[in-house]
């Protein structure tokens, strides 16, 4: 054999073996996704009390067996989220509707890694309440009330038709939590 074609062959096994790294493992991965821009649209209700919702989203009033029910689910289908919200009059039961949602929020704590309470105070337009915000795999993310302390009372929660992921849902609930933010510091009663 000549030698240059040795040294071609033991050039080319050379290339071919030097190129070889340990493979890494990489972490999983999730889609991206695109949010639209905020946006928002007054609504008001059949109920006595108004709020602004997103424009990306739909209003769906649930019907019920109760006379004057008011009952809504703010719906966003392509991201299966929605905001379910009940409005009650408050007729003195602020302490029980209050602690009503508060159980159910701390239903949550066996698979909860954590509980935020953040207070609504607004006295100009009488609007007080709490937003809940339950990180960890649970089937809310997030609960809220607010009321006038005198007549009126409305509460929430966002809920997504999805297995509970905190990682992979991370980006939809924060997206999420600041239309319900939004939707509590619009919320006029009539």
């Amino acid at each position: 054999m000549n030698r240059g074609r040795i040294v071609g062959i033991l050039f080319f096994l050379l290339l071919i073996t030097s190129c070889k790294s340990d493979p890494v493992p990489r972490p999983q991965g999730y889609f991206r996704i695109d949010f639209p821009e905020k946006k928002y649209v007054r609504y008001n209700t059949d109920c006595p009390v108004s709020f602004e919702y997103p424009v990306y989203a739909q209003i769906e009033k649930i019907k019920s067996g109760e006379v004057n029910s008011c009952w809504y689910n703010i719906s966003v289908a392509e991201y299966k989220a929605k905001i379910h919200l009940t409005y009650r009059p408050l007729n003195n039961k602020l302490s029980t509707y209050s602690e009503d949602i508060r159980s159910i929020v701390y239903k949550h704590t066996q698979m909860a890694d954590d509980i935020q309470e953040f207070r609504i105070i607004d006295n100009k337009r009488h609007v007080f309440g709490i937003i809940y915000r339950i990180s960890g795999n649970t089937a809310s993310s997030l609960s809220f009330y607010v009321t006038d302390s005198i007549n009126h009372f409305l509460s929430g929660a966002l809920y997504f038709s999805a297995e509970p992921n905190k990682d992979s849902l991370a980006p939809a609930i924060k997206f999420f939590a600041e239309d319900v933010v939004h939707l509590t510091e619009s919320v006029n009663w009539e």
